[in-house]
């Protein structure tokens, strides 16, 4: 369903819409849709429940829909589904091997066969890239999709981002150092061989000056 048909929708059809985007294949950013006008007057009404899930679908995991499941719509199948895929992305952003008993309980399936069935499922949604290591009962996370950010996340990012950005000035700072010293040292060392040429005469009468840099400028 496109934007603007959303935006033609209120009251229960609206939720009936929300709820089956809910479950559209490859669907996992839903925050442009909370903030739609009309959406957003869900949350004060009877069908405030459906925007609960809906913010949950966007920042939230399996765990803490079952930690609310009593407030909350009860999930289909595919939005269970799509849920759990979720979480996978979460864990995956701040582990990049994911132990099976980890997974097992924070998506609360019933055994390993289930878990990598999920767990295949999302590699061919191309939501994680990784492998599964069944020998050590853990799948390796290459790299995955991002998710929603939060509005508690944001100062976290801008910490991180200030940080690699303090790092990327000291590096560069360091290489124009080294690049300084590297040209004062070619300086003198051409100083010398002019005074060597002055007091010896013509090079062809002497063995060639040779010049290197020192180790640390190598």
């Amino acid at each position: 369903m496109e934007v603007e048909q959303l935006l033609s929708l209120s009251g229960s059809a609206l939720a009936q819409a929300v709820s089956s985007l809910l479950e559209t294949p490859g669907l996992y950013v839903f925050s442009d849709i909370l903030e739609l006008p009309n959406v957003r007057e869900l949350e004060n009404g009877p069908h405030a429940p459906v925007y609960q899930l809906l913010n949950l679908f966007a920042y939230g995991t399996y765990c803490d829909y079952k930690e609310r499941a009593a407030s909350l719509p009860e999930l289909t199948p595919a939005q269970r589904n799509k849920l759990r895929h979720l979480s996978i992305i979460s864990l995956a952003s701040n582990l990049k091997c994911l132990p099976y008993s980890l997974l097992l309980q924070q998506l609360e399936l019933k055994n390993v066969r289930e878990l990598e069935d999920l767990l295949i499922e999302a590699v061919y949604c191309d939501i994680i890239q990784g492998k599964l290591d069944q020998r050590n009962q853990q799948v390796e996370v290459d790299c995955s999709v991002g998710r929603d950010l939060g509005p508690n996340e944001l100062p976290n990012i801008i910490n991180t981002l200030q940080e690699w950005c303090t790092g990327c000035e000291a590096v560069l700072c360091g290489i124009e150092e080294q690049v300084s010293r590297a040209n004062q040292y070619r300086e003198n060392q051409l100083k010398v061989k002019v005074q060597v040429e002055t007091e010896v005469g013509p090079s062809s009468c002497y063995p060639a000056v040779l010049f290197s840099f020192p180790p640390e400028l190598g």
